[in-house]
Parts: structure tokens; C-alpha cells; sequence
């Protein structure tokens, strides 16, 4: 018995200290793991529905970035949030329209190479209006402010992250559960040929799909670059790349699944990099797909496709 208690005792002194070593990269893992999830959500989404992959939506997450930083330069914040929100969700409705819609009928291959176009698209666009500099990002009050937990410095929006992001997933699981466009969006997630015969507006669903996944990419703006507070057109490559990792890793065309994900690439990531290993933190996101596709290529909450006879 007395091994036992000192062996316990050894154990519970040894997860404090990592606890207390690590604490600003737990918080941080948690924090931009919250981004990665209001992301990851929109990549989701439109994969359940159009079985595509949105290249475009982190060129969008960027976007948002850059209007912010040029909305506030001529106007308070108050009206230039809004407004950062409401352009956004137009560009993702804009992309939608213009990209993807005229090729539903196309070959999946089609639609692919038009997304990776659209997101070369905005990228360039972004380096001509920018001149390829880096811009500074505006100070939100309040949530730019550091607050002290534990031995941990760190800034409110890392507080506030997680609980928007846990607020943001139940009501859009609540909109898909209990209304009429969630209930269009099961639908042609589930079968789409058959909901349009149906006689659901699907290009309707389709672009308010967007829609929520272009608002909430912006939301994930507004706390991303709050703590990386450089935006360049490339800013939205890495974070797209990693929240698309979290989808998949989740089990993509799963909310829940993107969600948890995104919380567990960005607590991973950033532990890595408080023991040192910063150079490898990126690689490991990466090395995670790979196990994933390997291991189980519908993630961990992704649904075993049928072949329909």
C-alpha cells in the first residue's frame, strides 16, 4: 500500500508540473483549436452536402483578416465588425455562385480544380490590393487584453474562444436539427439526387451553406488574428490546411467530429511546441492525416460509405 500511495504521489506531482510547465500552450492549444474548429465547420459542411472540398474557404478566412484591417482604418469597430461579417458571408455566397454552381452537374475533378482556382484566385487578388505586405491587425478592445491564470499570461480572446466556438457549434447543430433549411441540408447530405426531386431548392440550401461557413470562417478571424496580428495573403494557407485536417481527422461531413478535431491538432501543436519542438509542430498535423487515412479514412466520427446496388 505504501508503494502505491508514493507511486500515486509521484504521478499526480508529475502531471502538475507538466500542467503548471505547459499551461500558456494548453491554453493556447485550446484557444486556437476553437479557430481551427469554427473553420473546420465550413469545410464540413460543405462536404456533407456537395462531397467537395472548398479549397477556397481558408483564401476566405483571410479575406476577412484584410477587410478587418481596412475597415478600421476609416471606421470604429462597431461598424466595422459588422461589416467585416457581412462581406465575408457575400464573398463565400459570390464564390458559390460564380465557382461552383455552374458546374453541378460536372465531373467532382471539375469542381476540384475550380476550387484550387478560386483559391489561387483570391490569393493573388489579395497580393495585388496588398502589394504583398504584411498588415497590421487592428486592437479589439477588451478581448486584447491579458489576463493572468495560474502561471499563465495570456490574452482574454484565448478565454473566450472556446466558449463562442462551444456557443456557435449547439446553435448551428440546433438550426440543422430543428428547422426546415437544417432539415433541406440533411436531406441532400443524405441523398441529393432524390431531395431534388423532391422538390428542395437545393442551389438555395447550397448557398446559404456557405453562408454559415463563410460567417463563421469570419468569426475565426476576428479571434485568429487578434493573437497573430499580421495579416499577409497567405495567412489563411496554414490555418485552412490544418482545419481541413481536423475535419477529416474528426470524420468529414461530422460537425461534432470537425469540432473535436480542431481542439485536439490545436492542444497537440502547441504542447509540441513548449517542449521545444516548434520546427516539427506543423509536421505533425500533417503526420496525423497520413495516420489517419491510413488507420481509418472515415476519422473518428465519420459514417462507412455503402455502395448501392
Amino acid at each position: 500500500m505504501l508503494f502505491i500511495d508514493v507511486f500515486l504521489s509521484e504521478a499526480v506531482r508529475s502531471v502538475k508540473n507538466f500542467i503548471d510547465t505547459n499551461l500558456p500552450y494548453i491554453l493556447a492549444g485550446i484557444s486556437v483549436g476553437g479557430q481551427y474548429a469554427l473553420i473546420a465547420i465550413g469545410y464540413t459542411m460543405v462536404y456533407g452536402i456537395l462531397r467537395l472540398i472548398n479549397f477556397a474557404h481558408g483564401d476566405i478566412f483571410m479575406f476577412a483578416g484584410f477587410a478587418m484591417v481596412y475597415l478600421a482604418a476609416w471606421a470604429p469597430l462597431y461598424v466595422a465588425i459588422p461589416l467585416v461579417l457581412i462581406i465575408t458571408v457575400l464573398l463565400g455566397f459570390i464564390v458559390e455562385r460564380v465557382a461552383y454552381k455552374p458546374l453541378r452537374s460536372a465531373p467532382r475533378m471539375s469542381v476540384m480544380i475550380s476550387a484550387i482556382g478560386v483559391s489561387y484566385l483570391l490569393q493573388n487578388l489579395a497580393w495585388y490590393l496588398t502589394s504583398g505586405l504584411a498588415r497590421q491587425y487592428p486592437v479589439i478592445p477588451w478581448i486584447s487584453n491579458s489576463v493572468d491564470i495560474g502561471s499563465a499570461t495570456t490574452k482574454i480572446v484565448t478565454l473566450i474562444t472556446p466558449v463562442l466556438t462551444f456557443v456557435l457549434v449547439v446553435a448551428l447543430v440546433m438550426l440543422i436539427k430543428h428547422t426546415k433549411i437544417g432539415m433541406a441540408m440533411r436531406a441532400l447530405a443524405k441523398d441529393f439526387e432524390t431531395s431534388q426531386l423532391m422538390g428542395i431548392r437545393i442551389n438555395t440550401v447550397i448557398s446559404i451553406t456557405f453562408i454559415i461557413g463563410s460567417f463563421l470562417a469570419a468569426i475565426g478571424s476576428l479571434l485568429y488574428f487578434t493573437n497573430y496580428t499580421s495579416v499577409t495573403p497567405i495567412s489563411g494557407a496554414m490555418p485552412g490546411l490544418k482545419a481541413f485536417v481536423a475535419a477529416v481527422f474528426g470524420g468529414i461531413g461530422s460537425i461534432p467530429g470537425a469540432v473535436i478535431g480542431a481542439f485536439i491538432i490545436g492542444i497537440c501543436e502547441n504542447i509540441i511546441k513548449g517542449l521545444g519542438w516548434t520546427t516539427f509542430s506543423d509536421a505533425f498535423t500533417f503526420a496525423l492525416l497520413i495516420i489517419i487515412l491510413i488507420a481509418r479514412p472515415t476519422g473518428l466520427f465519420g459514417e462507412k460509405s455503402t455502395d448501392k446496388v
